[in-house]
């Protein structure tokens, strides 16, 4: 599996080079992300699989469970790997029902990060997303000027070592970096939902990373049926596809698939060997268009 997640090739994020085919968290968490994993024993495995696999990029929250993710990577991986790259996001708090709660004050913002510290076990984070919640459906427009001038002070402090954003429109992204440097940006982005696409290759042209999260999220159903035609061709799973895409689509891209099955890890990572013909690119291109 090694071969497969070093085929991903690699990308800067920030001052550390993470392989571009990574692992997202979230699922590690029970259903709807909140509470405990069905599973804890399943949970510990995956993650010590992915890392022996090669994986050094790892996304969570300390609002997934909430601080259930970030606990069961401490106990399924301290002491870290030295090149371990463990990436966090704050913004947001989760309400007894399991809410998805805006936290943009000092307060909330201060208590995110040292809770992430204590929880993963770390004295600073790698990286840092805010996540805007002006609408917790996608981006929207509103000032990030306050919650990120708190992260900069931080990272000042050594609590942080970087910043980056998710959930935000471009307009965000460039204000953002008037206040303090922005190493990566987090949005929703796969075959079907390309709204991002000038922003990828601006962020590319400057070196920025750029991280999609629900690869197969959104998807019409003759959207899924195209997918799944091409996947069905090429003896690959619809997965493997969409994710193989993103890997050509640009190298600034890092993908964070999560999963809380190692067959399911083992199948996402070997998305890296898939490789697409021209002609099946241009196939797949034509899936955001398709009603």
């Amino acid at each position: 599996m090694t071969s497969s997640i070093q085929s991903s090739g690699t990308f800067n994020l920030g001052s550390f080079t993470v392989r571009r085919l990574g692992y997202g968290a979230m699922q590690l968490a029970g259903k709807g992300v909140f509470g405990p994993p069905r599973d804890r024993a399943e949970a510990i495995a995956v993650l010590r699989e992915a890392v022996e696999s090669g994986i050094n990029h790892i996304d969570t929250s300390d609002f997934y469970g909430p601080n259930v993710t970030n606990q069961i990577i401490r106990e399924a991986l301290h002491p870290y790997k030295d090149d371990l790259v463990i990436v966090t996001k704050v913004g947001a708090t989760r309400g007894p029902e399991g809410s998805w709660d805006p936290a943009f004050s000092k307060e909330a913002l201060t208590k995110a990060i040292h809770d992430n510290l204590t929880n993963l076990g770390l004295d600073s984070i790698a990286v840092v997303n805010l996540r805007a919640m002006f609408d917790i459906h996608g981006p929207a427009e509103g000032s990030l000027e306050e919650p990120l001038t708190v992260l900069a002070e931080m990272q000042q402090q050594g609590f942080i070592r970087h910043i980056g954003l998710s959930n935000v429109t471009a307009k965000q992204v460039a204000d953002g970096r008037t206040i303090t440097d922005i190493v990566c940006v987090q949005n929703q982005y796969n075959l079907a939902h390309r709204e991002d696409d000038a922003l990828i290759d601006q962020l590319a042209r400057e070196g920025m990373a750029y991280v999609p999260f629900f690869p197969l999220g959104g998807f019409s159903p003759l959207q899924s049926s195209t997918l799944s035609d091409v996947a069905m061709r090429l003896g690959k799973t619809p997965m493997q596809v969409a994710l193989a895409w993103l890997l050509k689509r640009s190298p600034n891209i890092l993908l964070i698939p999560g999963t809380s099955s190692r067959g399911h890890l083992r199948e996402n990572c070997a998305a890296a060997d898939v490789m697409l013909s021209d002609d099946v690119m241009r196939e797949l291109e034509g899936i955001a268009a398709a009603a």
